[in-house]
């Protein structure tokens, strides 16, 4: 079945890349020479194969850059590319088309997708800072705390060493008494993430109390989970791996994946903690947030839908899960949801924002 399921997907995929292929050919001039169309179909096979190769050859960084860059004009074009047509079929009806209507069509879509895609790579590495205020009924040792999260980095090749660096100098102008990062650091490559000097960067991050991390779908790569954690761990975070913590009065929890098979049910996680004191969750995807509020947490933070990265995602985001993006309260539960900080595939946004989160918490007995 998801053999099946597989081959139908790339056959779609091929499908409306041959699509593409096409509609851009017609728009070039007249009989082009017989080795000018044959260097044309090996680019276009090459880049629109080469994010799926890039992938599967983990080595061959090359691949993956054209491939990323090329989901981001594939999805544009995708988008423009229909409604050209539909245009161009109601002007010949109106008696209005010509060679030359479709050429200015042609030229139209390719300086539009230039800017469209522009603009989608500067909300993609021009990150805002989302701010909210909770308040805990429950009584701490202190009496509020600065929070600042962010998560789905995806630090590697595309969200590299610059986004890294513009991320700790931007947690640290807000002066953190706690740093949260509810998964997703890296993208799937370890040793992209060592390579690029992340290490070093990411202990640049001051927080009064410290940086807490959990783990997320991407925070995986071929070798152990313990190297990443090692790793994460000389970045200056505390990974809780289905672990908690104690911070000041305040129990700090941190899941594994929804994804990893080995999770333990939260009540376990929090087996011997004081529930009658804040408790805090990081979980990378949210949708346990039933669970959450019975376990009897009070602010839990995730990532993961990247409030859909490029439209309509958000719509499908909305619809998979209850909190997608933003803050919701579900009893005396808080849920807060970031779009992330990086970006997964195409580096582009269309439809959100790369954000850092900064929420104010109270505590109030």
């Amino acid at each position: 079945m998801f053999i099946a399921a597989g081959i139908a997907i790339l056959l779609v995929y091929a499908l409306l890349v041959y699509y593409i292929g096409r509609s851009l050919w017609k728009w070039m001039s007249p009989k082009p020479a017989r080795w000018l169309k044959a260097a044309y179909i090996i680019i276009l096979t090459v880049v629109s194969t080469s994010f799926i190769l890039g992938r599967f050859f983990g080595g061959v960084t090359i691949l993956s850059m054209i491939g990323s860059y090329w989901m981001a004009l594939f999805y544009v074009l995708i988008l423009l590319l229909p409604l050209t047509h539909l245009l161009l079929w109601v002007m010949k009806l109106a008696s209005l088309h010509s060679h030359r209507t479709e050429k200015r069509a042609g030229i139209t879509v390719l300086v539009l997708s230039a800017a469209i895609i522009g603009f989608g790579i500067y909300n993609a590495y021009s990150p805002v800072v989302r701010s909210y205020e909770v308040t805990i009924p429950k009584a701490a040792d202190v009496e509020s705390l600065n929070i600042v999260m962010a998560a789905d980095m995806h630090f590697g090749l595309l969200s590299g060493a610059g986004h890294a660096e513009r991320m700790v100098e931007e947690m640290n102008r807000l002066q953190p008494d706690l740093v949260l990062i509810p998964g997703d650091v890296i993208d799937d490559d370890l040793e992209a993430y060592l390579d690029l000097g992340m290490v070093e960067l990411l202990k640049g991050i001051q927080s009064k109390y410290g940086v807490y991390t959990s783990l997320g779908n991407h925070d995986r790569f071929d070798g152990e989970i313990t190297e990443l954690i090692a790793a994460l761990e000389q970045s200056g975070m505390q990974v809780l791996y289905d672990e908690t913590a104690e911070v000041q009065g305040i129990t700090i929890a941190g899941r594994r994946d929804k994804q990893d098979a080995g999770r333990a049910g939260l009540s376990q996680i929090l087996s011997g903690r004081d529930l009658t004191a804040p408790v805090l969750l990081l979980d990378h995807q949210p949708n346990a947030l039933d669970e959450a509020q019975e376990a009897g947490t009070d602010l839990v933070v995730s990532g993961h839908t990247h409030n859909g990265q490029v439209f309509p995602g958000n719509l499908i985001t909305g619809a998979l899960f209850e909190n997608d993006w933003g803050y919701l309260q579900k009893g005396s539960m808080h849920s807060i949801v970031t779009s992330g900080y990086g970006f997964w595939g195409p580096p582009i946004r269309l439809g959100s924002r790369s954000e850092i989160v900064q929420i104010e918490v109270t505590f109030q007995p």
